[in-house]
């Protein structure tokens, strides 16, 4: 869609549903014609169609639909081409799609003809279902027909031609075989080929065309003979001949029977009696014989001749799909291909052109109720509310028409059954009895005067969805029990259940339309005929479908591909968006300044209600591409120094970093994370990060409180000498120190006095193991500002001045043992002071903070060697166990038994 917006001024909007005044016939037409002088007419969805199946593994189809010379052929031909040398393939694969390519010059060959609008006329519908694995490779194909045109093949009006079968036999045929089928080249010989006196048209080479045609049948399981003695069957049966005896009897004059009982290969007196007389059957078993008048035979003849052909055309059908393989198989998924005609109105209209009309009436109800089923199915998708859409519901036409017992074809099919000699205007007179007042039908008795002077007395009209369509009823009997030879077969009804049958399969699955438009009626190349192109954008229901699309939102895309084409327009998303879609989408729009009323986002899609809000944001992206280009350019010289041709780019990289940054910016002196500088910021970015650093430190000292703030730098304290050193401190990260753990009345009176005015800043039980034995002591260690001192009970035991302290040992294990080394003092040294706590970490960091020794505490893998009385050493060996246990070991040394 977004291919040609920027120039939309120029070839006009590619999809109608972005037309600003959508209500506008002549804004509609107009539109067209921009896309017709640049050749941006033929659009197919083919590839999204493919692809959806493809994703979604849902079926799908493709409605084209036009009327005769439109391009439908062509359209269906292009699609089916696409298929074949896009998809994957293997040999058989390959076989496959080119029976599927070779099936087309056969289908046109039997079922197209020159008509007064197109030198190539489809007279026949057409859907095709074609098959695909689940790599998506095409892997089989079934055709189904309906309504071939059969009153061609004996009757053409003046300028149209049989179909071309006919004429690629007479001219392209070989000798032998002409002579084998009892043939001449010149069609006017041939009463079927005369009668629209167009033997020759300029744009077809029939010669060429029935070498493509022989090239085809063997591939798709053909032999030549089998199909030719038909079809010189049919052209000799029109050349059959009727007389009348004395007594009125009808008998054969000419030898062309013969020549026809030899090509079909039936029985001689059972085809002229067949030719010549009717057979009734009473009361299922009777058999009545009477002999059929002149006009009748001839009647006769030709129902055969559309007989044979008929059934040859649906045998032809049946026969290519029998070289199609089609399979059906959980794993494989189907794209429908129906190409038929489109609502015509001709001059003289028929019962096929009733039948093809109602088609069209069915395929418009189908469009209505699919598009507003799909329109709903997506806003419910995407959590939009849905909003009531007014339209015209052709229901009331389709039950005119089909209804049981009361529609035109149940009519029709009464008025064929009832006893004595229906006729044309007993069939006029029932619908008038049965329809009258129905607002959308009319016949001459029941128009007003205005109308009855416009309309023949056998005539009714019916105000279809695109217009009103006046059929003739003369011969509409006639024809519809002459539909096959000999046998009534009630041909409105099984068109009817027919066309049932193609809503059923069109309705299962995801649709796709394709609304082919002729520019003229000459068959000129540039020429715009707008009055024959309002025509068929009023038959195709263009205007009225599109009034459906428009009642929601204009235009729609997903997160991706919206914010994909229009990032650049924001310096948020450009040139990538890292976050959530629809927070880009979000982000982007608030920048371009989108208004509530114009937009919303769902949950994988952006609607834009007005075309206006989407024009305006094209033309932005427009004017922001030279931009872009200095940006694309700038990428190329990224990594030359700074200069003209990149310095766009680095700025822009630049400033996007900084952007980035400011956004992302730790928000705790705890959070590592920063974004990854370019290598042209990568200095400036550490400096800023130093930066930031010291300010959020700075800030977070300022708001800590006296108490938390010591607790802080003990807990750093600590963090320095025994992170990563000793088992037990993970354990007490999450602990808060205390201030003391013996408060001042569980401290001895006498003690405390013996201190003075030096105040416990910190007190904690302990267990002192003495140098003989190492027996176990209870004491109290208490620290001072300039001593700590060891307390049994009423008395001091030791002091230890700071100053003097030579370091603090302890193990790496889960214990609570440390060594306070003291200094040596000739023969009165006492040795260094083995203590245990159930706090350690708390009371060694304390200790060593207080005396300054935070540099002399010494974690020890294995023993501690410590000094006792007299120059003499002792030893503490630890070891892991169950439980902690401290007891005097073997060699004298004190053994300590570490938890976990």
């Amino acid at each position: 869609m977004e291919s040609a917006l920027t120039a939309r001024d120029r070839v006009g909007v590619q999809d109608f549903v972005l037309l600003e005044n959508y209500t506008s016939e002549a804004a509609f037409i107009e539109n067209l014609r921009r896309r017709f002088k640049e050749s941006l007419i033929y659009l197919f969805n083919v590839y999204n169609t493919y692809r959806s199946m493809r994703t979604e593994r849902k079926d799908q189809c493709i409605l084209i639909s036009g009327e005769s010379g439109a391009g439908k052929t062509e359209a269906s031909k292009k699609i089916l081409l696409y298929y074949a040398v896009t998809c994957p393939a293997h040999d058989r694969m390959a076989a496959l799609g080119d029976r599927l390519l070779q099936s087309n010059p056969v289908l046109e060959a039997f079922g197209n003809a020159k008509t007064l609008r197109n030198d190539n006329s489809s007279r026949f519908g057409k859907y095709m279902d074609v098959q695909f694995d689940f790599r998506g490779a095409p892997v089989g194909s079934h055709i189904l027909n309906y309504l071939l045109e059969k009153s061609r093949v004996v009757h053409q009006n003046h300028g149209e031609r049989n179909f071309h079968i006919f004429y690629q036999l007479l001219d392209g045929g070989e000798e032998d075989l002409l002579k084998r089928l009892d043939l001449e080249r010149n069609p006017q010989n041939y009463q079927y080929l005369v009668k629209g006196n167009c033997p020759r048209v300029s744009s077809i080479n029939d010669k060429n065309d029935w070498k493509a045609v022989m090239k085809a049948l063997p591939i798709i399981g053909f032999t030549e003979e089998e199909l030719l003695n038909i079809i010189a069957s049919v052209l000799h049966l029109g050349n059959t001949q009727f007389g009348e005896g004395e007594d009125g009897e009808t008998h054969i004059t000419t030898e062309t029977c013969v020549v026809v009982l030899q090509l079909l290969g039936v029985d001689g007196s059972a085809l002229r009696e067949a030719l010549t007389h009717k057979k009734l059957i009473a009361k299922g078993e009777e058999v009545m014989i009477s002999p059929l008048n002149f006009e009748q035979a001839g009647s006769a003849r030709d129902a055969l001749a559309k007989a044979v052909y008929g059934r040859t055309f649906t045998w032809l059908v049946e026969k290519i799909n029998q070289s199609l393989v089609y399979n059906s198989s959980k794993g494989s998924s189907v794209i429908g291909l129906l190409d038929i005609y489109g609502f015509e109105v001709l001059q003289h209209n028929s019962f096929e052109q009733f039948c093809i009309n109602y088609c069209n009436e069915k395929l418009q109800q189908l469009f209505i109720e699919l598009t507003l089923r799909s329109e709903q199915e997506e806003y419910e998708t995407e959590g939009i509310a849905w909003e009531t859409v007014q339209y015209f519901d052709n229901k009331i036409i389709c039950d005119l028409i089909e209804e049981k017992h009361k529609g035109i074809i149940s009519i029709l099919d009464e008025e064929c059954l009832r006893p004595g000699e229906a006729c044309d205007i007993s069939f006029l007179e029932k619908m008038e009895d049965t329809l009258g007042g129905h607002p959308h039908f009319i016949t001459h008795k029941l128009a007003n005067g205005k109308t009855r002077r416009i309309m023949s007395r056998e005539e009714f009209r019916l105000l279809h969805y695109a217009g009103e369509v006046n059929y003739n009823v003369s011969g509409e009997l006639k024809f519809i029990n002459s539909y096959t030879f000999k046998t009534y077969y009630r041909a409105a009804t099984q068109f009817k259940n027919s066309l049932m049958k193609l809503m059923e399969i069109l309705i299962s699955k995801e649709p796709s339309y394709v609304r082919c438009i002729k520019p003229n009626d000459a068959k000129q190349p540039g020429r715009f005929d707008e009055v024959l192109v309002r025509h068929q954008v009023k038959y195709l229901g263009l205007m009225e479908n599109l009034r459906v699309r428009r009642a929601g939102f204009a235009y729609r895309r997903r997160f991706e591909a919206f914010l994909q084409r229009y990032k650049p327009l924001c310096p948020e998303t450009w040139p990538n968006w890292h976050g959530r879609l629809a927070d880009g989408v979000s982000t982007l729009v608030n920048h371009l300044g989108y208004k509530p009323e114009e937009y919303k986002l769902g949950r994988s899609k952006i609607f834009i209600r007005f075309p206006k809000t989407l024009f305006t944001t094209e033309d932005a992206l427009e004017a922001k591409k030279p931009a872009i280009g200095e940006f694309i350019k700038g990428f190329i010289y990224r990594h030359e120094e700074y200069c003209p041709e990149n310095e766009y780019f680095l700025d822009h990289v630049r400033y996007s970093f900084l952007k980035k940054l400011r956004k992302n910016l730790p928000k705790s002196v705890l959070d590592k994370s920063w974004p990854t500088p370019p290598p042209s910021l990568i200095e400036a970015s550490e400096h800023l990060r130093w930066l930031h650093m010291q300010n959020m430190m700075r800030k977070y000292c300022r708001r800590i409180q006296p108490e938390w703030r010591k607790q802080m730098e003990q807990k750093v304290v600590a963090s320095e000498i025994f992170k990563d050193q000793k088992d037990s401190y993970p354990q007490s990260v999450g602990k808060l120190f205390l201030g003391t753990r013996l408060e001042n009345e569980q401290i001895n009176l006498k003690v405390i006095q013996t201190l003075g005015n030096d105040k416990v800043q910190y007190g904690v039980p302990v267990t002192k193991y003495d140098r003989r034995g190492f027996k176990a002591r209870p004491r109290q260690l208490l620290l001072t500002s300039s001593f700590a001192v060891l307390v049994d009970r009423t008395k001091i035991k030791q002091r230890i001045d700071y100053p003097a302290l030579r370091g603090i040992s302890l193990s790496s294990l889960r214990d609570g043992i440390f060594v306070l080394h003291l200094p040596n003092e000739g023969q009165q040294q006492k040795g260094d002071v083995v203590l245990h706590c159930d706090h350690v970490i708390e009371a060694v960091t304390k200790f060593a903070m207080m005396s300054g020794r935070t540099n002399h505490v010494n974690i020890s893998l294995g023993s501690i060697r410590f000094a006792l009385a007299r120059g003499k050493e002792g030893i503490v060996d630890f070891i892991r166990g169950s439980e902690l246990k401290v007891a005097k070991g073997k060699r004298g040394h004190l053994l300590v038994v570490s938890q976990g």
